[in-house]
């Protein structure tokens, strides 16, 4: 039985990205959105998304982008409801933990969890179904009241 390791940096981050996004193609469900309605050109979004990885987990990767921005523009053009997200993060996970497990692999489907939920919830003008303000601290309230002065009532 072959040990998975964690991910060290941009070598596994280019196999993990380019792997899912195979899967992703191939999908019933997403492989339309990237490839029909977005018209993703591959060759150039594919090294950003490493590039975007490389910054989420290395701080090094150089990332510059506007992912909301990206997705806002598809809500326009076609579905892009929870199932959507749903699939795209079962597929990540999945895809990470054939491949990796550890620190590493592990903080990368947490920040995945976390950008589907929040790209998900903006494009969507809805609020983040993980997002509970009566749990917030004194200090956290503040905080949020001062962007959200609805919260406050």
């Amino acid at each position: 039985m072959e040990t998975k390791t964690d991910i060290q940096g941009r070598e596994e981050i280019v196999v993990l990205v380019d792997l899912f996004y195979v899967k992703v193609r191939q999908d019933e469900l997403l492989g339309p959105i990237f490839d029909d309605v977005a018209r993703v050109d591959w060759d150039l979004h594919l090294p950003k998304l490493v590039a975007f990885w490389q910054t989420v987990l290395f701080g090094d990767g150089g990332f510059r982008g506007n992912p909301l921005g990206v997705h806002m523009q598809l809500v326009e053009k076609t579905a892009m409801d929870w199932p959507h997200f749903q699939r795209w993060l079962a597929l990540f996970r999945e895809t990470v933990d054939e491949l990796f497990q550890g620190e590493r692999a592990s903080h990368i489907k947490s920040a995945a969890d976390d950008m589907a939920h929040v790209i998900y919830s903006r494009i969507n003008k809805v609020p983040d179904p993980r997002f509970d303000p009566a749990k917030l601290t004194p200090e956290q309230k503040a905080r949020y009241t001062k962007y959200r002065p609805e919260a406050s009532a």
